[in-house]
């Protein structure tokens, strides 16, 4: 199973997004793999604290004579196992998504859930691997504005890229991060997100400023600080959206 995580704009929290979901279901028993696909920016590596290792993706891509379990690391504080990319400019130069594509397709026989961290907006590093997917997770940032305000944003973002998982027919679904407005706020935007266009609400991730040290640490916030309110709310984002995928949370693989 393969689930590729989008967003419109940068800094909505999309690869925390992946970190903390793909341990939730590594904490429930699943073998979960996380790959970092923003080939040209990526930053998945510092979630985990694997920023300065021999193998990455990127290392795979490039050289078919790589095996893609040396660029797989597994997490010790969640169990995950994480395929970071490499952060020099010599690694980005000539990268093949089309390679990507291959990788993941060959991967996903070993590891029964896979995330796909994707780049910013329109996602061209990880556009073959749409192909291969089952799942589109679309992270929002919800700012503090005017109603109409977000209904326009959510043309402009949530529907252009559902359009994309919905030509690769991916089910599409969508989490709220970041959030700073009263419950009757989000309550009018999932009604908008659920009822007009279509697409679950899969989380609402509260704004918590544990979340930047949990990145700061390389641990995710469901582990690194259990309590705090965007950990629980991650948790109960990752029951939904194991009901969502396998239709009941009471199985693991």
């Amino acid at each position: 199973m393969s689930i590729i995580v989008v967003t419109g704009r940068g800094g909505a929290g999309k690869t925390t997004t992946t970190a903390n979901l793909s341990t939730y279901f590594a904490q429930r028993g699943y073998r979960v793999l996380v790959v970092d696909g923003d080939l040209y920016l990526p930053n998945l590596g510092l979630h985990f604290a694997l920023d300065n290792v021999k193998y990455t993706i990127h290392s795979v891509v490039k050289d078919p004579n790589i095996d893609p379990e040396w660029a797989i690391y597994r997490h010790r504080e969640t169990g995950v196992y994480v395929m970071p990319g490499s952060p020099r400019l010599e690694d980005v130069i000539g990268i093949s998504a089309q390679r990507l594509r291959d990788v993941l397709e060959n991967l996903k026989y070993k590891y029964p859930l896979v995330f796909l961290d994707s780049p910013t907006g329109v996602p061209f590093d990880t556009l073959p691997a749409f192909e291969i997917s089952d799942y589109q997770i679309i992270v929002v940032e919800v700012e503090r504005s005017p109603i109409y305000s977000f209904e326009v944003m959510v043309e402009n973002e949530v529907l252009k890229l559902k359009a994309l998982g919905d030509k690769f027919g991916l089910k599409v679904g969508v989490v709220l991060n970041k959030v700073r407005e009263a419950a009757d706020v989000i309550d009018k935007i999932i009604e908008v997100i659920d009822e007009e266009i279509g697409v679950p609400v899969l989380g609402v991730i509260p704004f918590d400023e544990a979340v930047p040290e949990s990145v700061n640490a390389g641990i995710p916030v469901i582990v690194y600080k259990p309590r705090s309110e965007a950990a629980i709310a991650f948790k109960e984002c990752g029951q939904i959206t194991e009901e969502w995928i396998f239709g009941s949370s009471e199985s693991s693989l």
